[in-house]
């Protein structure tokens, strides 16, 4: 996610004039996915997503949930329903006390989105604005991309599935044995099932991911993206990389009323200095503190390879490389 500068009054404030009051800073991040040119319209042979019905429903729940959350921080939760608008993808901006999310039905209309999946794409953007540390190295306000993957099943998805208003949204077809597994032994009874969906969530976006970067190798629960990152990442986790992340989201045994911290990774989260081995944030894009207890040899097997043999960045991982060229990722 790169930070965009303030938009110039002159041309910019025609094109968002919309959205923005001039006299206000407006700040916004790039947004769910890298730039693309994918679109998929209204009507198009290729919408085989979720309805506006159930697009509106999504965020009906989550603007009933949050809307109170960022009240009581000061500000005003704002969701734009593009659900005309062909973009496949979502963004989030501040404006002031403006908490905004911009989410387009060219994204809820791809045809591996269900209301899960799209939950959750709602949920990471809240979590640029209250997702909590790392932020954005050069932003007052952004959580980064990574946290920002990480809040959503850590915290918003499970608020949102026990809203009893999230019983009927579609979700990905069937399960997964190591997700079952995972998931069973971190919870019971209702917290075992929202920590499922949230994995299954997971794995209906990354397959989104998988089609748009024209991957060939399927993300899966057990095949954890094997780089360790000599700094924390702001930028897009790799396919198999944002799959880990939001399934140690789900994982995640701490209590979704403990928040997380704008300026401490500890708080509300899962790390090895509190005891815990299972939901910790992945190391393909995350570097603890130097405060946190050092990996063991099963835990480098299991989270990664040593920092010594990690790539210089994600953005330089070969799942990115690849797209290079490609008219479809346009800004990475």
């Amino acid at each position: 996610m790169m930070l965009r500068r303030a938009f110039v009054p002159a041309a910019s404030a025609l094109v968002f004039a919309f959205l923005t009051t001039p006299s206000l800073p407006q700040r916004s991040c790039q947004g769910f996915l890298p730039p693309n040119d994918m679109k998929i319209p209204v009507n198009s042979k290729d919408a085989k997503g979720i309805t506006q019905a159930q697009f509106d429903q999504v965020m009906d729940s989550a603007q009933a949930i949050y809307g109170p959350v960022v009240e009581a921080r000061g500000g005003v939760l704002e969701i734009n329903r593009r659900w005309d608008d062909p973009t496949v993808n979502a963004s989030a901006q501040r404006i002031g006390n403006r908490y905004i999310l911009n989410m387009y039905g060219g994204l809820a209309r791809h045809e591996v989105v269900t209301q899960d999946g799209f939950a959750l794409v709602v949920c990471h953007e809240l979590g640029h604005h209250i997702g909590g540390f790392p932020k954005m190295k050069y932003s007052g306000w952004a959580t980064n991309e990574g946290q920002s993957d990480y809040f959503a099943n850590l915290k918003c998805l499970r608020r949102v599935f026990a809203d009893s208003a999230s019983l009927s949204f579609t979700r990905a077809a069937g399960s997964d044995p190591v997700a079952e597994k995972a998931c069973a032994q971190s919870f019971n009874g209702s917290e075992r099932a929202a920590c499922m969906r949230g994995a299954m969530a997971g794995k209906s976006v990354s397959a989104l991911f998988k089609t748009l970067h024209n991957e060939s190798k399927d993300p899966l629960f057990d095949t954890p993206d094997p780089n360790v990152v000599p700094q924390t990442s702001d930028s897009h986790p790799a396919t198999q990389c944002r799959l880990d992340t939001y399934f140690q989201g789900s994982l995640c045994a701490k209590p979704v009323s403990e928040d997380v911290s704008d300026k401490n990774p500890a708080p509300g989260t899962c790390t090895r200095s509190q005891g815990f081995s299972a939901g910790l944030r992945p190391l393909c894009w995350y570097k603890p503190p130097a405060s946190e207890p050092s990996l063991t040899p099963a835990e480098i097997a299991r989270f990664g390879a040593p920092a010594s043999q990690a790539r210089e960045s994600l953005s330089k991982s070969g799942a990115f490389s690849r797209l290079g060229g490609s008219a479809v990722w346009r800004g990475l």
